[in-house]
Order: C-alpha cells, then sequence, then structure tokens
C-alpha cells in the first residue's frame, strides 16, 4: 500500500485528504494488518487488498452520506450540530471509523457482537487521537436511542437490518445499508414500516466488484 495509492484513491471518489486523514488512514490499515495477525479481524491479509476492499469501500460512502445530510437538513428536519452515527456489525470498524477519521463532526459508534473486534476499534480511536470515535459491544436488537444515520456493511439482510435497528434509528433518521450487487429479492421484503428511498450505485477504485447503498427511512 503506498501513500499515492490511497490520496489517488480518494480524488477518484471526490475526496481530498487532509495530511493528518491520510496518515490516519495508513496508521488504521496498518493496524488491521498488525491485529489480523493474532485475532483474524477480517480474512484480508494483502495491503492493497486492505487499501482497495476496505479503506477505498468504506471512502466511497462519505460524500453520498454528507449530501444526504445536506438534504436532510434543506428538508427543515432539526439536524443536531453533530450527527449520531451507528455502524451495526463493525468488525474492524468498516465503514464507521474510516467515517469517523475523515467527518471529524459525526460522532460514530460502531456496535459488534464480537468482543475483539471492539476492543480493536477502540484501541484505533485511542492510538489515533480519534474522541469522535467509540465501540460498544453487544447486539444490535438491544440497542434503544435515537441515532441520526444507522449503518451496516454486508451485516445482514435488509430485512433482518431493518428491523435489528428500528429502535436505534432516530424518527427522522436514515439507515445507509452497503451492498455488493443491487439485492433485488432483498428490496421486494422490506418490513412494513421501512421506506426505501434510494439505491445508489457506487464506483470503488480498483475494486472489480458491484457496489451500492441502500438508503432508507422510517415509513407509514
Amino acid at each position: 500500500m503506498t501513500d499515492t495509492a490511497l490520496a489517488q484513491g480518494a480524488l477518484a471518489l471526490g475526496l481530498t485528504l487532509t495530511v493528518r486523514q491520510h496518515a490516519q488512514l495508513l496508521a488504521y490499515a496498518a493496524l488491521i494488518l498488525k491485529w489480523n495477525k493474532v485475532y483474524n479481524l477480517t480474512a484480508l491479509r494483502d495491503p492493497s487488498a486492505v487499501l482497495t476492499h476496505h479503506l477505498l469501500d468504506s471512502l466511497s460512502v462519505v460524500l453520498p452520506l454528507r449530501r444526504e445530510l445536506v438534504a436532510r437538513q434543506g428538508r427543515a428536519v432539526a439536524v443536531p450540530e453533530r450527527c449520531r452515527l451507528l455502524d451495526v456489525g463493525a468488525g474492524a470498524g468498516l465503514p464507521g471509523a474510516v467515517i469517523a477519521i475523515v467527518n471529524d463532526d459525526i460522532d460514530v459508534t460502531c456496535l459488534d457482537a464480537v468482543a475483539k473486534k471492539t476492543a480493536f476499534v477502540q484501541q484505533v480511536a485511542t492510538e489515533l487521537k480519534l474522541p469522535n470515535l467509540r465501540a460498544t459491544h453487544g447486539r444490535i436488537e438491544s440497542v434503544s436511542a435515537d441515532y441520526d444515520i444507522v449503518s451496516s456493511r454486508a451485516f445482514a439482510s435488509l430485512k433482518d437490518f431493518f428491523e435489528g435497528s428500528h429502535n436505534a434509528l432516530a424518527a427522522d433518521g436514515i439507515w445507509l445499508a452497503m451492498k455488493g450487487r443491487v439485492p433485488t429479492d432483498e428490496l421486494a421484503q422490506l418490513p412494513a414500516g421501512v421506506e426505501m428511498f434510494h439505491v445508489e450505485q457506487l464506483d470503488v477504485p480498483g475494486l472489480d466488484a458491484e457496489r451500492c447503498i441502500v438508503w432508507a427511512r422510517h415509513g407509514n
């Protein structure tokens, strides 16, 4: 993994990283590779694969997320000064930790049922000095809060994700579900009370695979 590859990949996604963000992302990738040797956080061991499949894949949602937050403000929704995001089944912190690194105005909580993974994310927050990143060990069904955004990355079926996190999303909040190809069958089985309002295709630099975001909110 090279400094240039990360910077160029971010630019291709419309992002200009600060010197601090760039260094933090590289340090985060190094921590993933280091902890993987003992704790098996992810299946990837190659630095270039971590860059494309983890860092750039997670960075691909940043501009769409910022756009949706601006649109939410435009609908005269009472948006707090600091947005609260819950990343469900975050694993090693993907995409939550990446979102926290490049958006210091978003408070990110990474939730996972595996203790070693939340311990890793907490270590990332400490080592990279990220006051807006925290980790919680538990299951989404036990969370009852008012998060502005609830995200996931290939966590579960859309039905299970929306039903499980229903009580964690604020009344005017939005779901951000990262998927591979458009999950047509899952979209046909959305639970009552969930309104899917956009399916957004993503183009991740260096990744030869389909990616999309399913955006949803509470419905009638």
